[in-house]
């Protein structure tokens, strides 16, 4: 049954040889001093590409940037050395080229003149709030990526697998965030690029092994220890991984239900009010932001105030911006205004 099944995945005539995947793989194999600099070279260049992007805001320049970046080789490998048996010698390439992304981003944003907007940056914003929806998109990419790797017709998909999954970006916005000093969107970005290293990993594995490369590499290696090491550091590293990205997730619906609420409060609010209409309301830098567009007066914001009570967590600082440029702060919920 689990032949069958693998040979409609994978028919034996366009199935690469363990050698072969090896190969293509393993930037210690074969002619190894031409593959290392290939991949250090093309991993500077689109680190440069991807950071350029990013601050220039621009999704064409990201996604070029993805498309040439080569940390999926060694990432990938990892998992074949999952399979066979090996310790993860391509991790570390994965580390410093990780480190050489993140130090290219931390150099651009020190010499960059002015600030940086990190807020207002959507390729930036996009990439520091993980949530679990972005591991399953990954854990399909590997899934693709790895019956791809396999398949000796293999170049007509990588280049939109690469696209698909987010390496390179998500480590120049580490490496701007550190540099414009705004830490805690670097730690976002930063799980970001482990979830995805993670869901890379595992699936390429599960992969490999369901296609035969596990039973190829027994037949010549009996490295078990190595093995159920390997497995233990991944796995350990998962659920690192995971436990944040389910509570980055739950506070992301969390943050949907309350904005809602709070919009259906702001315009009952000023429902009173002729001309006067909410715009927009967002949590920002862990203030509710309620946008309004008013020809005049604005209704008592302690009423405003008392009416969110319950309706979003006490303690939450509000903040009404009115279309004539004025910000008012109207103090935190459930706090005495005066």
């Amino acid at each position: 049954m689990v032949t069958t099944i693998r040979e409609r995945v994978l028919p034996e005539r366009q199935r690469r040889t363990l050698e072969e995947l090896t190969e293509d793989l393993d930037l210690r194999s074969g002619d190894h001093a031409s593959k290392q600099s290939a991949f250090w070279s093309m991993l500077v260049l689109s680190g440069i590409i991807a950071t350029a992007g990013v601050l220039a805001d621009s999704t064409a320049t990201v996604i070029g940037a993805m498309i040439i970046a080569p940390l999926s080789t060694p990432i990938m490998g990892i998992a074949l050395g999952m399979v066979k048996r090996e310790r993860l010698r391509a991790g570390r390439f994965v580390l410093a080229g990780a480190l050489v992304v993140v130090a290219i981003g931390v150099g651009v944003a020190l010499i960059m003149p002015g600030s940086i907007d990190v807020t207002g940056n959507s390729q930036i914003a996009g990439r520091t709030s993980p949530t679990l929806l972005d591991v399953i998109a990954a854990i399909a990419t590997g899934v693709a990526g790895a019956v791809a790797l396999a398949r000796r017709d293999v170049a007509a998909v990588l280049p939109g697998v690469a696209i698909a999954i987010s390496l390179v970006p998500p480590l120049a916005v580490v490496g701007i965030c550190l540099g414009a000093g705004a830490t805690g969107h670097a730690l976002g970005a930063l799980l970001l690029f482990l979830s995805n290293l993670v869901a890379l990993v595992l699936a390429g594995t599960l992969i490999f092994a369901a296609l035969g490369y596990s039973d190829e590499a027994a037949r010549l290696s009996r490295k078990v220890g190595a093995r159920r090491q390997s497995a233990f550091v991944l796995w350990t590293v998962a659920v690192l991984v995971l436990m944040p990205l389910a509570a980055n997730s739950v506070l992301v619906a969390g943050i949907h239900i309350w904005t809602e609420r709070a919009r259906a409060v702001a315009e009952d609010w000023v429902s009173g009010q002729p001309g006067t209409a909410v715009q927009d309301v967002e949590f920002v830098g862990g203030a509710l932001r309620i946008d309004v567009r008013t020809p005049g007066e604005l209704p008592s914001t302690t009423d405003l105030l008392s009416a969110l009570e319950g309706e979003i967590p006490d303690g939450v600082p509000i903040v009404v911006d009115t279309t004539f440029g004025d910000e008012i702060e109207v103090g935190a919920v459930g706090q005495d205004p005066g």
